[in-house]
């Protein structure tokens, strides 16, 4: 009996393959996250910021919002007056739809109080 030794490296690459598939979504082992694209890596705020209220510093702390941006959107809130909903954000430049929903479980809107 001759083995191929194209078809023997092909096996042991598919059963290889399949381990791995196989150990990294074992029960009980979470499989590795990968930050969206544009989104850092740095960990999520304790409890939701509020883009009323919030610093520039502040909101630098979720995910996907940078020092520019962050300054765009208390830029945006001082001139127009504070956000009904968190979608709102979608009126400050650099905000799409895609990232209202990536931002929206670390923000939150408080009610907009009379100046």
């Amino acid at each position: 009996m001759h083995i191929n030794p194209i078809a023997s490296r092909r096996l042991v690459a598919g059963i290889l393959s399949a381990l791995l598939v196989l150990s990294a979504t074992a029960p009980g082992r979470a499989a590795p996250q990968v930050p969206a694209r544009g989104a850092s890596a740095k960990a999520a705020p304790s409890a939701p910021v509020d883009v009323n209220t919030a610093s520039a510093a502040d909101l630098q702390t979720v995910p996907g919002i940078g020092k520019a941006l962050a300054q765009r959107i208390v830029e945006f809130r001082e001139k127009n007056g504070p956000f009904g909903e968190v979608a709102d954000l979608v009126k400050v430049r650099g905000i799409g739809e895609k990232s209202i929903q990536r931002l929206k479980p670390y923000l939150t809107v408080s009610a907009a109080k009379t100046r």
